[in-house]
C-alpha cells in the first residue's frame, strides 16, 4: 500500500512526560484523515514532528514512501507539507498578498513584484474557490477570511499535504459548510488532508478514515464509513459519553441580571455594543449565540468590571454595578468563567492550589491581618481539586504544568464553589474534549437549577442549544432576536447571527 504520510512507532518526551509513546500514521493519497484525542492526547505535539518543529526521540516518517529526516519547517515546506495552524500567523496590518509571499516574495530586479504575487495569488483563490480579495487587508477580514489566507499561504508554497489544526474552533455554521466545501475541491486535486480535531460530526462529515490517539498512545485506525459519533467518542475517552444534555425544564425566578441600553468602546474606541439590551432571571441559563467579533467580549467585560462603559446601566438584583471594579463586582455576586483561561483566568506560574483561591484568599480563615495561612488554603484546595475532578500531581502543581481542561475545572471550581448569585461562563469549554464538556454543562446546570442566573457565552451552536433555556442572539453590538431554546436550530441561529431577518425568530418571542 502506498501511502503519502507514514510516521512509524513515533515516541516524543517533554520532560516528565511521554506525549507521543509510539504512535503510527498512515495517510493514503486523496484522503482526509482525521486525527481524533482528548486534550493533551498528544494530537499536536505528532503534527508538531511532522511539521519539524519538533525532533522525536524515536519512529520513522515517511513521505511518499521515501524515509526523511524533517529538522525544520522549511523542510517540511520542501516536501510538500504545510500547516495551517489553530492560532494563525498573520500579520494585521499587511495586506492578504503581503502575508501570503512573506518570506518567498517573488522579484522583479530587486524590488518585490507585487502584481505579480496578486495575480498568483487570485488564482490559487479561485481555483480551489476560496473566494479571496488578495489586497484586502488582514484587519479588515473575518476570522474565516483568515484561515482561507493561511490556507492559501500553504497552497502558494506548493503543499500537498495539509495539516489542520482544529480548524473550525472559531467559524460560523455557515463558514464551516464553506471550508468543509474547500476541503473536499483541495482533495479533488489531488491533495492530502489531516485534519486534528475533536469534534465528531465533522469527522463523520468530511473524512475517510480516523486515528484515535488516548493518552499519548495510539488506539486504532477506523474507516468512518464503518463507525458513528458514539464508537468514536468511546475510542477516544476510554468510556461511553453521553451527548444529551441532561436537565429539566427551566423555573426562573425574579430578574438577576439586567443590562438597559449598554454602549461600550472596543479597544480601538470603535463603538462595539449599541443600545443593547438583555435580563437574565435566576434559574434559568440564557446563551449568547453569535458570530465572534459581535461585541461578546466587551459584554462579558463590561458586566465584570473588567472594562468601563460609556452609556446605560447594568444592574445585579437591584444594585447598579456599572462603575463597580472587578472585585467589588465579584464580591457583589458574580462568578466569570473567562473566555482566555491563560490571559484571565490564571496566573500560570502559581500553583494550581493558589489559583483555586484567587477570588477569597484575602478573606478569613486564609487571611488574617493580612497574613495568609496556607495550610488552610491548600485543604480547601484539595477539597475542590477532588470535587471538580482537576487531574494535577498535587495542589502545588504550577498551573501551566496541567492540560487545559483540567486548568478549565480549577478555574470553574473557584467560580462555582463561592455560589455567586450570577454566573458569566464564557467559552467554558472552548478547546474541550468530550467528557471534560460533559462534566462542565452538568455543573452549569447544577447552578441554575440552586436557582442562579447563568450566562452562557459560546461559538458553539451545538453547546447553546443543549445548555440554554433561552438564546440571545447578538448581532453587530445589539441583541436582535431572543428565542427559545427548544424552538429553534442552527439553520435559523446561524441566519440570525449572520443579520438575517427576524421573521424566523419573531415567533419565539
Amino acid at each position: 500500500m502506498e501511502y503519502v504520510i507514514e510516521m512509524n512507532n513515533i515516541r516524543k518526551e517533554f520532560p516528565g512526560i511521554v506525549a507521543n509513546d509510539n504512535i503510527t500514521l498512515q495517510v493514503k493519497q486523496g484522503e482526509i484523515h482525521a486525527l481524533l484525542g482528548e486534550n493533551g492526547a498528544g494530537k499536536s505535539t505528532l503534527m508538531n514532528v511532522l511539521f519539524g518543529l519538533y525532533q522525536p526521540e524515536k519512529g520513522e516518517i515517511k513521505v511518499k514512501g521515501e524515509k526523511v529526516e524533517i529538522t525544520d519547517p522549511n523542510v517540511a515546506n520542501d516536501l510538500g507539507i504545510g500547516m495551517v495552524h489553530q492560532h494563525f500567523m498573520l500579520i494585521e496590518k499587511f495586506t492578504v498578498t503581503e502575508n501570503i509571499i512573506l518570506g518567498s516574495e517573488p522579484l522583479k530586479g530587486t524590488s518585490i513584484d507585487i502584481r505579480k504575487a496578486e495575480k498568483e495569488v487570485q488564482e490559487i483563490s479561485d481555483r480551489y474557490g476560496l473566494r479571496v480579495d488578495p489586497k484586502a487587508k488582514i484587519e479588515d477580514i473575518s476570522v474565516g477570511m483568515q484561515q482561507r489566507v493561511e490556507i492559501l499561504k500553504t497552497l502558494y508554497r506548493g503543499a500537498e499535504i495539509l495539516i489542520f489544526d482544529e480548524p473550525t474552533a472559531a467559524l460560523t455554521p455557515q463558514e464551516i459548510k464553506e471550508l468543509i466545501n474547500i476541503m473536499k475541491s483541495l482533495i479533488k486535486e489531488g491533495k492530502s488532508i489531516i485534519l486534528i480535531t475533536h469534534k465528531l460530526k465533522e469527522i463523520m462529515a468530511v473524512c475517510d478514515r480516523c486515528t484515535v490517539i488516548r493518552r499519548g498512545k495510539g488506539i486504532g485506525t477506523v474507516n468512518v464509513a464503518d463507525t458513528n459519533e458514539s464508537k468514536l467518542a468511546a475510542m477516544m475517552v476510554g468510556r461511553e459519553v453521553s451527548f444529551e444534555v441532561e436537565k429539566t425544564e427551566a423555573d426562573p425566578g425574579e430578574i438577576v441580571l439586567s443590562i438597559k441600553d449598554l454602549e461600550v468602546q472596543d479597544t480601538r474606541g470603535v463603538k462595539a455594543l449599541n443600545k443593547l439590551n438583555l435580563d437574565v432571571k435566576a434559574g434559568e441559563v440564557v446563551g449568547v449565540a453569535g458570530v465572534e467579533g459581535n461585541g461578546q467580549t466587551e459584554l462579558i467585560e463590561a458586566i465584570t468590571g473588567l472594562r468601563d462603559s460609556s452609556g446605560g446601566t447594568i444592574t445585579l438584583s437591584g444594585t447598579d454595578i456599572t462603575k463597580f471594579k472587578p472585585r467589588k463586582v465579584t464580591e457583589s455576586g458574580i462568578g466569570h468563567i473567562p473566555q482566555d483561561r491563560h490571559k484571565h483566568g490564571l496566573v500560570l506560574d502559581f500553583t494550581i492550589g493558589e489559583n483555586i483561591l484567587l477570588q477569597t484568599y484575602y478573606q478569613d480563615p486564609y487571611s488574617r491581618s493580612g497574613v495568609l495561612n496556607y495550610q488552610k488554603m491548600y485543604d480547601k484546595a484539595r477539597q475542590l481539586i477532588e470535587e471538580y475532578d482537576v487531574r494535577t500531581p498535587n495542589e502545588r502543581t504550577p498551573a501551566r504544568a496541567l492540560s487545559g481542561g483540567n486548568q478549565q475545572k480549577a478555574i470553574i471550581a473557584r467560580e462555582v464553589d463561592r455560589s455567586p448569585d450570577f454566573l458569566v461562563a464564557a467559552q467554558p469549554t472552548r478547546g474541550l474534549d468530550v467528557g471534560a464538556i460533559e462534566f462542565i454543562h452538568r455543573k452549569l446546570i447544577e447552578e441554575r437549577d440552586k436557582g442562579r442566573g447563568v450566562l452562557l457565552v459560546s461559538l458553539e451552536l451545538d453547546e447553546v442549544l443543549n445548555v440554554s433555556d433561552r438564546i440571545a442572539v447578538i448581532y453587530e453590538g445589539e441583541i436582535v432576536a431572543i428565542v427559545n431554546a427548544k424552538e429553534t436550530n442552527e439553520q435559523e441561529l446561524g441566519l440570525l447571527m449572520a443579520g438575517g431577518t427576524r421573521e424566523a425568530g419573531e415567533k419565539h418571542e
